[in-house]
């Protein structure tokens, strides 16, 4: 292409201008070969004549298409050259806000003074992992590929940030840091990675000073090495610094400061622990008061100073040592201050021995503080022969004393540097380490000295390094794509550098002066003119004898030689430092001892690729004599070799920082400055070295696709490609040294991608004019036959207008002539109907009064017809009941007169003698039959005599014995015991009216002073309720104040329950998801070990005996004696405490009278057992002669049966008693169901009452047998020694006094037994009584102190204002509901406990209850069936299965592993759906079934743990996570569906209700249940993930759904991983559909929970909504109109697939609703205003941040798509300023929603499930 094609009419070029730089003009004429001159018009519309160079033929620069302008990639521009570099920086920065910008392999950082919210958690997660094409420019994508070679290649990284002071290289390497912190964390508890980013801080804060350029400048260089093992996590780190800026210790230019850490510890002088350090404000400082504002606006220096102390703490720095480092910072500051005195000769000086800050110094240094003043004022000069002691003067003085503050401030710079470097060392092998070096850039001042002079060598030498790297990466490209190549000529600035360091060098002729004892600087400046005025890269200043030139590769640099001796001796007195040395403290004298080692520096490992070992920066400290020798300048040239060793041996990554202008304003660019900066750092030679061979390069799929319009029709039927592009370029491009064809790509020379971007323009232009033409004339077309159409559609309504009109008036007056007939047909009707009307009401008026009238006649007849019946019948009563009366009167009398007659006959009759005999006839039968038996008894009564005197006879001696006891109990009862025994009664009597008087007088008492309590109570309750009416009007007040806001408030809160349930409920799993990755982890770093040692054990169900200990709050009724009446007390315990307590106390006095009653029982059975062994004994020894002898073991035979017949009757009693209790607790059952009813509890008392007295009568029955049996003894003792008649007679009575005396003692023993009962009663009532007393003291005592408050809070609101009384008021009532309920909710929680308690009880107790009766019914039933039919046979199985599967313990491993753990779906996959989940359950079942908690414990244990080992063992197959998901929700719904809760078996049949679980209560199983569905469902979301996510990007924003709607543009050096030839990596939509069909079919078939699938969807949507968003934030190539438009084509496709499955339910496109908008977004019109409200009412799912980053990235593919404005923008940003979106600005990739298992129910029952023998459970037994 020729000179004159290229410079033609309105082709845009760059001229220079003095002001920007560059200038865009338009040529307004062609230009000719010859032209002297061209013709320009400024974008001003000014016309400029601009010269040309003939000799040169040096034409102005050419400008890129404006489709070019904002690439990504500097290389991506067709015409390489400083204007468009410089344009397209500025356009991106000021326009699309883009501070990266990439330059072939350079990252170009420009500073934006503000702060951006680029650098989030989110924005590193959507980085990491991508290429470093596929992403827009970012200091994440840098360390991202820095990451990923080091992985991929196991090879050493650097990362090199340079730029001048203020550029932002700090900010950039720290965020360089985050993201290896944040992407390599570390793999043990270390938190290495917080270490590393907790150095900062504090490096910042003693290495970072305000200057001129920047607040937060770094004056010392660092390189810090990041190590990693081989997993490549962060196991360690290094730093190494250079050449700290002493300097600024002692001196500080205009407007700068020191270092911060001076100022931070002023600002935190005031702490209690810095008092000692003796410090004020910064101003009253020399050493930090020089630069004048000791401030920096929006810094906090205490705040700083409080993160600085965190980072010590945090890396392990003592406090002690921290507080010995701000004491050695605060003498630092102190020795600044001291006042030093000139002496009058000029010669010496002094320092007052009072001066205060001498004195801190010393103290806080602990040094001597006479030698420190002495030393400071002199020197000590050593010959060999003698030492001299010699004055100095003051400025030599002040020297010394600066010299020495530099030199304490860097030996403890470096102290500090080696302990971050012990805290970041770590003894694990180093695999590989990436380093980022944030080193000073070029600099040049109007005064340069030694440190410019350093730090401009540095940047020569790393100048030389990028140079080389460049170069080479030049040559691999080529050689790599098979292109021949020249040899690129490119800056070598080698002899700069041999310059500097070669042999008599600069800093060779500098050390070498400092050797020489009266050296100067003008020496050492004048030996430079000597020894290098020939040097092409040296010069000498024509106005100046000290200065000298170096023409370094960025700029020409003037150095003044004064001070550089000085600077590069870095001279410290000896003296000194020997006082140093000697200091008291260990830190201070450790800084300067000559034998310290150094911490060696983190090397590369004996692991790692690189065989060079990195030593410290700092050479090893030899002895003081040669250590102050060496050179400032000899340590730097050695450590930046050492520097320069290590980036050579890694792979280099570059950083270029770029300050946009002098005064910090955000987003303002300078052009001046920046291109110094552009120069100076090596972007242009980049772009110059790109230039010079082929920068534009475009891959054969891209280019075909680009420029396929520029393809003729017969090439395109060829399917090759490659030669598509050959036959279409060497049309077009008829030089063919212009573009060079690689193995990949196409090489082309700088132009011709713009020429062939003209062509393609003009390609679309001639196309577009003739679619507008033919779309033009299509459209006259349609408008004529619409006007031709619309004449007659006209027409034809004027027609038949008119002749509706005319059919109009003839309707109208027919109507007329109808309405008139109609009209008086009305009328006469009316008038017809009106007389009708009036006769009617006339006829009805005479008819009602004739009706009425015979009404009345008939109403009296009536009435006259009652008062007649009524008298007659009267009447006929009188009449009859006087006839009957006088009836009576007569039979009476008749009957009394008969009845006299007859009396008088019986009398006769009963005097005659025929009577008597009648009578006496029966009486004389009686009497022989009385005769007959008297004898009998008198012959039976001989006999009982004679054995009673036999008897008797055996018995004297020891009734005479009893008789001696008698007597002497008489004597000693008293002469009387029967009246003592009733004094004793009268005295208790006395002593209980007594108490009654007293009680009457306590209860007296009680009553007035609960009369008392009570009014006072109310009388508080008063004030009470007048406080609280205060209260209500002041609330109704706020209300009335808040009414309207709280109609608004509502729905708000209303959406904020919703949203923190939401956030409840996703914190909860998002714990369970923590649990679910310690787990793993603790797996895998114990793998052979057991995944859980502790477990939930279940809880079973309590027994009925557990029940009753457990829970009864009567242990007396679970622990009693009688076991009989066990059984009816756990009826009551299972009827509930509440009914049963009740009757409680009676149940205890019938127990305690029982127990009393048996232990007398007892008693007697002794008794008798002893007086039968004591008869026995005397049988033995007097064996019976006759048969009287006998009678005594008769008589003991029969009173033993009556004993027995007396314990059947108490045993009676009990049972009794018993059946007593079960009446109670069914009474108790009863009232629990009608709630009671107070007749039935009368009636139970009564029952009670009658059981109490049935008692006391066998009591007494007692009582009579025992005297009965000591009367017996008695007789025989009596009848050995008398007569048997006389024995008897005389022996009856003696053993009723005896009785009457025993009597008497049991009635004395029960009335003392009723006295203490009394008493007991008594001493329980006052007890009682003053419980009461003391808990209504209490309650007063708490009234008062509540009282007290009320008043002190009510006079303190008295003192506030009105507003603050409200609020105070409001405050005190919120703290008072709050305290009321809590308590109520710690009551409602143990009532509730206590109910579910019972609950669970009662429904044990009447599922045993159900059970009984349908196995009795069944039992009966059964019986009936054999009764009715024993001779017929009916044919059964032998055993129906129930639905249980029953197995061994020693079998329980091979279940779960045929069942779990061996499991594959696919042997399934005829079965019923989560058929493992079932046999699981039927197993469970089976040991609820046998009461085996044991069994159960272990099965599901067994059966979690083997779920866990299988989604370990298998943690990326979707398949196998989705069948173990299904099985587990529905084994956790089987645990429901049949645990036996009403709530759960609603939808239950007959037959499954009888499958619930009996004994066991598993729900703790099913929490743990259900946080593993949470984690399977939360990994079964991650494989998806996994599987979709690589998809996504390229289906939805790269691959061409519609065909030929997009183009590609050139990218540059930096190619997006996806556009290769056809696309290896490339996906389509129908990809992703196809997988989500997988998916789907998947889950389906496993049997999945409809619900569950629902919520799946939902989140891999969101997934898919938030990785599409988030790449269209960050890639500007992709922000276009046709991505719009493929994106919206893309949406409906997934939407139609929703509704194809049925899911559009699941809300997944509610979460696209962000992606839906920006896809609009790219489509609407951006210019107007009415554009800026249409879209800011269409994007609601999208933050202000978002819109504004796609309208800044929005880029058009072609020419005729315009830009958006920057006035549209700020238009958009000024409607959104109302809106309250998050900062963050991409959507959050990894949030999942939290997921829900609501309860599915099975309709399968148990015993319908089949289980097929490929599962090899044949060891399983159907029960």
């Amino acid at each position: 292409m020729s000179v004159g094609e290229l410079y033609s009419q309105c082709t845009r070029v760059w001229i220079p201008d003095p002001d920007e730089v560059w200038r865009s003009a338009e040529l307004t004429k062609d230009y000719k070969e010859g032209d002297k001159s061209l013709q320009l018009r400024l974008e001003d519309e000014t016309i400029l004549e601009y010269p040309i160079d003939v000799q040169r033929n040096q034409l102005p620069f050419l400008r890129n298409p404006d489709i070019l302008v904002g690439e990504n990639d500097l290389t991506a521009l067709s015409y390489l050259h400083e204007p468009a570099v410089l344009h397209n920086l500025k356009v991106r920065f000021l326009e699309s806000n883009h501070i990266y910008t990439y330059c072939g392999i350079v990252l170009v950082a420009i500073n934006p003074y503000e702060q951006l919210p680029i650098y989030g958690q989110d924005v590193i997660y959507a980085y990491s992992g991508q290429n470093m094409g596929d992403m827009d420019p970012h200091i994440f994508a840098v360390a991202e590929e820095a990451y990923k070679q080091m992985a991929r290649d196991e090879k050493n990284q650097s990362i090199i940030v340079s730029g001048e002071s203020g550029a932002g290289k700090t900010v950039s390497a720290k965020y360089a840091m985050r993201y290896f912190a944040t992407v390599g964390g570390s793999a043990s508890e270390t938190n290495i990675e917080e270490k590393v980013l907790a150095s900062s801080p504090i490096m910042e804060a003693i290495g970072n000073a305000k200057t001129t350029r920047n607040d937060n400048s770094s004056r010392f260089g660092k390189y810090i090495q990041i190590g990693f093992d081989k997993r490549y996590h962060i196991i360690g780190a290094n730093m190494r610094t250079y050449l700290l800026e002493k300097s600024r210790v002692v001196f500080q230019a205009d407007d700068e400061r020191n270092y911060h850490i001076f100022y931070q510890l002023c600002a935190a002088a005031g702490l209690p622990e810095f008092k000692e350090l003796a410090l004020t404000s910064a101003e009253d400082f020399f050493y930090t008061s020089q630069g004048g504002d000791t401030s920096i606006e929006g810094v906090d220096d205490a705040e700083d100073f409080e993160k600085t102390r965190q980072a010590f703490t945090l890396l392990g720095v003592r406090e002690s040592h921290q507080i010995s480092i701000f004491k050695i910072i605060a003498s630092i500051l102190h020795l600044g201050s001291v006042e030093i005195q000139a002496e009058r000769d000029g010669d010496s000086c002094s320092i007052s021995p009072q001066d205060e800050h001498l004195s801190n110094f010393c103290r806080l240094l602990g040094v001597e503080h006479s030698q420190m003043e002495h030393w400071l004022c002199h020197r000590k000069l050593v010959t060999t022969s003698e030492t001299y002691v010699k004055t100095m003067s003051l400025q030599q003085v002040i020297n010394a004393r600066n010299a020495l503050a530099k030199h304490i401030y860097a030996q403890l710079f470096s102290w500090i540097v080696e302990h971050i470097n012990k805290a970041l060392h770590t003894s694990l092998k180093q695999h590989s380490f990436i380093g980022v070096l944030d080193i000073y850039g070029f600099e040049t001042f109007e005064v340069n000295s030694f440190e410019q002079f350093c730090i401009n060598y540095a940047n020569e030498k790393l100048q030389q390094q990028f140079n080389s790297h460049v170069f080479k990466l030049e040559q691999e490209e080529y050689m790599k794509e098979q292109i021949p190549w020249t040899l690129i000529d490119f800056y070598d600035n080698q002899p700069c550098i041999d310059l500097i360091e070669a042999k008599l060098g600069i800093l060779d002729l500098l050390d070498e002066e400092c050797k020489v004892p009266k050296g100067t600087d003008q020496n050492w400046a004048q030996k430079l003119y000597d020894r290098h005025s020939s040097s092409q890269h040296f010069q000498k200043p024509r106005m100046s004898n000290t200065a000298f030139i170096i023409v370094h590769f960025a700029d020409k640099v003037e150095y003044l030689s004064d001070g550089f001796l000085e600077k590069n001796r870095d001279t410290v007195y000896e003296e000194q430092i020997n006082i140093l040395k000697a200091s008291k403290f260990p830190l201070v004298a450790d800084l300067f001892h000559d034998d310290k080692d150094p911490v060696p520096a983190t090397t590369s490992g004996k692991g790692s690729s690189s065989k060079i070992s990195i030593r410290s920066a700092r050479p090893p400290m030899k002895a003081s004599n040669k250590e102050h020798k060496k050179t400032v300048g000899h340590q730097f040239r050695t450590s930046l070799h050492l520097l320069m060793e290590t980036l050579n041996a890694t792979t280099p990554h570059y950083v270029r920082c770029i300050k946009p202008n002098d005064e910090k304003l955000p987003f303002h660019f300078d052009p001046k400055r920046a291109v110094q900066q552009l120069r100076a750092c090596g972007v242009l030679e980049t772009i110059r070295i790109s230039a010079a061979g082929y920068p534009s390069r475009w891959a054969y799929h891209d280019f075909f696709n680009r420029y396929r319009v520029l393809v003729k029709k017969r090439e395109l039927a060829n399917t090759d490609k490659k030669a598509i592009c050959r036959s279409v370029l060497e049309n077009l491009i008829k030089d063919p040294d212009k573009f060079q064809f690689g193995r990949t790509k196409i090489f082309f020379r700088a132009g011709q991608v713009a020429y062939l971007e003209k062509l393609r323009a003009d390609k679309f232009r001639t196309a577009t004019i003739m679619i507008q033409k033919t779309v033009r004339g299509w459209l006259q077309k349609v408008k004529y036959r619409r006007l031709k159409g619309a004449t007659l559609t006209l027409q034809r309504y004027c027609r038949g207008h008119l002749a509706r009109r005319l059919a109009e008036h003839l309707r109208r007056t027919r109507a007329a002539v109808v309405l008139q007939k109609h009209y008086r047909m009305q009328r006469a009707r009316q008038a017809y109907q009106r007389v009708r009307r009036a006769a009617i009401v006339i006829q009805a008026f005479t008819r009602a009064m004739f009706v009425r009238r015979t009404y009345r006649q008939v109403l009296m007849e009536h009435k006259a017809t009652t008062i007649q019946k009524h008298v007659r019948g009267w009447m006929a009563r009188r009449h009859f009941q006087r006839l009957r009366d006088a009836a009576i009167v007569i039979q009476c009398a008749f009957r009394m007169l008969k009845a006299r007659r007859e009396l008088k006959a019986l009398r006769i009759e009963a005097r005659s003698a025929e009577h008597l005999k009648r009578l006496n006839v029966g009486m004389e039968n009686k009497v022989v039959q009385l005769q007959r038996k008297i004898d009998e008894q008198n012959k039976e009564f001989k006999t009982l005599s004679e054995q009673l005197s036999v008897t008797t006879s055996t018995y004297t001696m020891e009734v005479e014995r009893l008789k001696k006891e008698l007597a002497h109990y008489q004597q000693s009862l008293g002469e009387d015991p029967s009246l003592s025994l009733q004094e004793e009664v009268e005295s208790l009597r006395t002593e209980l009216q007594r108490a009654h008087s007293e009680r009457k007088i306590l209860e007296d008492a009680h009553s007035r002073e609960k009369d008392e309590l009570r009014k006072r109570v109310t009388d508080l309750e008063q004030e009470n309720a007048l406080l609280k009416d205060e209260k209500e009007q002041l609330n109704n007040q706020i209300l009335c104040q808040s009414k309207d806001e709280f109609a608004q408030n509502s729905v708000k809160e209303n959406l904020l329950m919703k949203k923190e349930l939401e956030e409840e409920r996703s914190r909860y799993q998002n714990l369970v998801k923590e649990y679910s990755q310690l787990e793993q982890r603790y797996d895998n770093l114990r793998d052979e070990m057991t995944i859980i040692k502790q477990t939930p054990g279940h809880r079973r169900n309590p027994s009925n005996q557990s029940s009753l200990e457990s829970d009864s709050n009567y242990p007396s009724i679970s622990t009693s004696d009688i076991g009989d009446t066990e059984d009816a007390l756990q009826q009551v315990e299972e009827i509930g405490l509440e009914k049963a307590a009740m009757d409680m106390t009676v149940f205890l006095k019938l127990q305690k009278r029982v127990r009393e009653l048996e232990q007398e029982r007892k008693k007697l059975q002794v008794q008798l057992e002893k007086r039968e062994q004591q008869d026995s004994k005397k049988v033995q020894v007097e064996p019976p002669q006759t048969d009287i002898d006998l009678d005594p073991d008769a008589d003991l035979a029969y009173n033993s049966l009556k004993r027995q017949e007396l314990e059947s009757e108490n045993k009676k009693l009990k049972n009794d008693l018993n059946e007593l209790r079960k009446a109670v607790a069914d009474q108790a059952m009863q009232n629990n169901s009608s709630h009671g009813s107070p007749d039935s509890y009368s009636l139970l008392l009564n029952q009670l009452k009658l059981a109490h007295e049935e008692l006391e009568v066998r009591k007494e029955e007692v009582l009579i047998l025992r005297t009965q049996i000591v009367s017996a003894d008695q007789r025989r003792l009596a009848g050995r020694n008398a007569e048997p008649n006389i024995n008897a007679r005389s022996s009856w009575p003696n053993s009723e006094k005896h009785v009457d005396q025993e009597d008497a003692i049991e009635a004395y023993h029960g009335v003392c037994q009723t006295n203490r009962l009394l008493e007991a009663q008594l001493q329980a009532q006052s007890l009682e009584h003053e419980e009461e007393v003391e808990r209504l003291k209490s309650q007063l005592e708490a009234l008062k102190e509540e009282m007290d408050k009320q008043q002190q809070t009510f006079c303190q609101t008295l003192l506030l204002s009105p507003e603050a009384q409200v609020e105070f008021g409001i405050q005190q009532e919120i703290s008072r509901l709050t305290n009321e309920n809590l308590d109520l909710k710690e009551l409602v929680e143990k009532l509730e406990k206590n109910e579910r308690k019972l609950k669970k009880q009662l429904k044990i107790y009447m599922k045993k209850a159900q059970d009984l009766e349908a196995a009795q019914a069944l039992a009966q039933s059964e019986r009936k069936r054999h009764e009715l039919n024993r001779q017929v046979t009916v044919q059964r199985k032998e055993k129906d299965f129930q639905g249980m599967l029953e197995y061994h313990k020693e079998d329980e491993a091979l279940l779960i592993r045929n069942l779990v753990t061996d499991l594959k779906p696919q042997m399934l996959s005829g079965a019923v759906p989560c058929l493992p989940a079932y046999i699981l359950y039927m197993c469970i079942r089976h040991a609820d079934y046998t009461n085996d908690d044991l069994k159960v414990h272990s099965l599901l244990t067994s059966t979690i743990n083997g779920i866990k080992k299988v989604l370990k063992k298998h943690n990326d197959d979707f398949e196998m996570t989705s069948f173990w998901l299904s099985n587990t929700c529905r084994l956790l719904h089987c645990l429901k569906q049949y645990s036996g809760d009403e709530g759960f078996m609603t939808q239950n049949t007959a037959k499954q209700n009888e499958h619930c679980l009996k004994n066991f209560d598993l729900t703790e199983y099913r929490q743990v249940l259900s946080d593993l569905s949470i984690q399977i469902y939360q990994q079964l979301i991650k494989i998806a993930e996994g599987m979709l996510q690589p998809m996504i990007v390229s289906a939805m924003l790269e691959n061409e759904s519609i065909q030929g709607l997009s183009g590609v543009k050139p990218t540059g050096y930096r190619k997006r991983s996806s556009s290769m030839a056809d696309g290896d990596n490339s996906y389509c939509l129908e990809a992703i559909i196809r997988q989500m069909n997988a998916f789907h079919t998947v889950m389906c078939d496993q049997g999945l929970d409809p619900e569950i699938v629902l919520q799946v969807f939902k989140q891999l949507f969101y997934m898919i909504n938030a990785v599409t968003l988030n790449n269209l934030l960050l890639r500007k190539d992709v922000c276009s109109w046709s991505t719009g438009m493929q994106l919206r084509y893309n949406i409906s496709q997934l939407e139609e697939w929703l509704r194809g499955r049925n899911l559009h339910q699941s809300g997944a496109v509610q979460t696209m609703e962000p992606l839906i908008q920006a896809a609009q977004l790219l489509q609407l019109k951006k210019k107007t205003q009415e554009d800026a409200e249409a879209i800011c009412s269409l994007s609601t799912s999208l933050s202000t941040q978002q819109i504004v980053k796609i309208l800044n990235l929005y880029t058009p593919l072609n020419e005729f798509e315009e830009r958006v404005t920057v006035a549209f923008i700020r238009t958009i940003q000024a409607q959104l300023q109302e809106r309250n979106d998050p900062q963050q600005l991409l959507l959050d990739a990894k949030h999942m929603f939290p997921v829900v298992f609501p309860f599915n129910p099975s309709s399968l029952t148990m015993d319908s499930i089949h289980i097929p023998a490929c599962l090899n459970l044949e060891f399983l037994n159907e029960v």
